[in-house]
C-alpha cells in the first residue's frame, strides 16, 4: 500500500498572512519616499526624482536626501547623501555614498535625475 500525500489548498489563514505580507512590503516601499517641490517614482533599488525649478525642492529616497541646488543650461547641481554633484546631460553616472546618480532631463520647469543603489555595495 502506498501512502499518497494530497496537496491541500491554501487555508484562509495562509491567504490572509500572504496578503498582509504583500501589503506591508508595498507600504514600506512607498513610505521610503517623501518630497517637497519634487515628485518621485521609486522601485526597490532605484528612484527617478523630478524637481520643480524655481522652488526649494528636495526628496527623501532610498534612505537619503536629494536636493536641487541649481540648474544652468544642461548642467545641474544637486546634493545627494550630503554631497554636492555637478551633472551634465549625457554624462555617465556619478557615484556618491553607495549610489549612482544620473541626469535624465532638464527643462525650464523641471529637472529629472535617477538615483540607484550601486550593485557592488
Amino acid at each position: 500500500m502506498t501512502n499518497r500525500r494530497v496537496a491541500s489548498p491554501l487555508t484562509p489563514t495562509r491567504r490572509v498572512a500572504g496578503l498582509l505580507a504583500g501589503l506591508a512590503l508595498g507600504v514600506a516601499v512607498l513610505a521610503g519616499c517623501s518630497s517637497e517641490g519634487a515628485r518621485t517614482d521609486c522601485g526597490l533599488d532605484a528612484c527617478t526624482v523630478t524637481f520643480d525649478r524655481g522652488v526649494d525642492a528636495s526628496a527623501t529616497i532610498l534612505g537619503v536626501e536629494a536636493k536641487l541646488i541649481g540648474a544652468q543650461g544642461d548642467q545641474v547641481t544637486v546634493e545627494v547623501a550630503g554631497e554636492q554633484l555637478s551633472l551634465t546631460m549625457g554624462q555617465q553616472a556619478t557615484e556618491v555614498g553607495g549610489f549612482a546618480v544620473t541626469l535624465d532631463s532638464v527643462t525650464d520647469q523641471e529637472v529629472k535625475i535617477r538615483v540607484s543603489r550601486n550593485p557592488g555595495n
